[in-house]
């Protein structure tokens, strides 16, 4: 690791604190915007509703990106940590979102959360009990049953199926040149190239669909004025089901955060492990949850810590969390000003799908190399085998639930959901075996 040229309580000079956090936006930029994107293309919202959740996406990053770095009272780390909308709450949200519509999806989340909140007082138990095993399980379900999602859109989503466009070459050619364009940017021997690849390979396909006549400017009503944040704009609504499905996904988010406090720790030259390294934990966990439950009520999604920005603070050697600060108030001002949601809302969805489609996959590998690092026994791969099948097979045949009461029908909808919950009671029977 390099040596650091700021720590984590060093005030770095303006200039150079805004050129730092200038280069962790544009690392969670793309990754912001996203899942907003993806789920309202997946439940056909149209253009000023989406526009209208990209804006409070970022508005929301910045304010639990500012609350981890600031450390509010017991919440949040008090270290550089970005905050911003997870990719492993979108399959859930989509299913809650076809039952329910918004007020759904945001008082289920809001709920879910608190699953989190509890976990954080609890930690050092919980992760006797979501081990390694059960992370890169429920981590490679999340990408290999979002691939659906991202072939989808590759295709021309919803809107393309209704218009008899789904699959048409045009579609199918946007999608192409967007992972080709990435891949390219993916080989640079320039880090920044790399790093800013899918923003780039975005901007890449936005033009040529304009060129063909595939950006939809008629549903542009402004690009002018300020968003005001409008908590519950939506309303609320609850269900048990999908508070269910949601509280497995911020169980496994917990453990996820532990591992990223953990590394950003490590590159920060902070301690590991001793009384202030888990209370620090036990603060940002919660930061999590408190977090995500700001965000529903913001009309946002769940958000969770990036992992991303620790390869940037190893990069730059800049630890310092000021530099939080300068990042939370990119993204306010990015979700205070309309042009920047409805600029993403113009992308059109087999621009969006050649992205998605490379994170999704991405996504499933990085869980199969969680899953790799466990020792994979006999026994492991009677949990492994159980979970993909159980997980796998509700998404391939969804109909083997039709029988069941409307509550378990909808906890167990999501593959995510059935193949998690598999993991976690196949692990801990196991393990009472032993």
């Amino acid at each position: 690791m390099q040596e650091l040229i700021y720590g984590l309580h060093d005030r770095p000079p303006v200039k150079e604190s805004l050129f730092a956090g200038f280069q962790h936006l544009m690392a969670i930029l793309v990754a912001i915007a996203t899942p907003p994107l993806i789920i309202s293309s997946a439940l056909n919202f149209d253009a000023s509703t989406t526009a209208f959740l990209v804006s409070m996406a970022f508005f929301a990053s910045g304010i639990a990106t500012f609350v981890q770095c600031r450390r509010v009272g017991p919440v949040g780390t008090g270290m550089l940590c970005i905050e911003g909308t997870s990719f492993s709450f979108i399959g859930p949200i989509i299913t809650i979102g076809a039952i329910g519509g918004l007020p759904m999806i945001f008082g289920c989340c809001i709920m879910a959360a608190l699953v989190e909140v509890v976990i954080s007082r609890l930690l050092k138990y919980t992760r006797r009990i979501i081990t390694p095993l059960v992370s890169g399980i429920v981590v490679t379900l999340i990408g290999l049953c979002l691939l659906k999602v991202g072939i989808t859109a590759c295709g021309g989503g919803a809107a393309a199926r209704t218009d008899g466009t789904f699959g048409s070459l045009p579609h199918l050619a946007l999608a192409g040149l967007v992972i080709v364009t990435i891949l390219i940017f993916q080989c640079s021997g320039n880090r920044f190239l790399r790093m800013g690849s899918i923003f780039i390979g975005l901007v890449v396909g936005f033009v040529a669909a304009c060129f063909m006549g595939m950006v939809n400017l008629d549903s542009v009503s402004s690009f002018g004025g300020v968003n005001i944040p409008v908590p519950l704009k939506y309303g609320l609504k609850f269900d048990i089901s999908g508070i269910i499905a949601l509280g497995l996904i911020f169980m496994i988010t917990a453990i996820e955060a532990y591992g990223d406090i953990t590394a950003n720790s490590m590159i920060s030259g902070e301690p590991v492990e001793g009384d202030i390294f888990i209370k620090r934990a036990q603060a940002g966990v919660l930061g999590d949850g408190c977090n995500s439950i700001m965000s529903g009520l913001l009309c946002a999604f769940p958000n969770s810590i990036f992992a991303q920005n620790n390869g940037m603070i190893q990069l730059t050697g800049v630890a310092s969390r000021y530099v939080g600060y300068y990042v939370a108030g990119f993204l306010v001002l990015l979700g205070l000003f309309p042009a920047v949601g409805v600029a993403f809302s113009l992308i059109p969805t087999a621009v969006l799908g050649g992205a998605t489609l490379l994170m999704f996959g991405t996504v499933a590998a990085a869980g199969v190399r969680i899953i790799a690092s466990h020792d994979i026994d006999r026994k492991a791969t009677l949990v492994i085998a159980l979970s993909f099948a159980t997980g796998l097979g509700v998404e391939l045949q969804p109909e083997i639930l039709s029988q069941l009461p409307e509550t378990l029908r909808n906890i167990f909808a999501s593959g995510i959901t059935t193949g998690g919950l598999t993991a976690i009671v196949t692990n801990v029977v196991i393990r009472l075996k032993e």
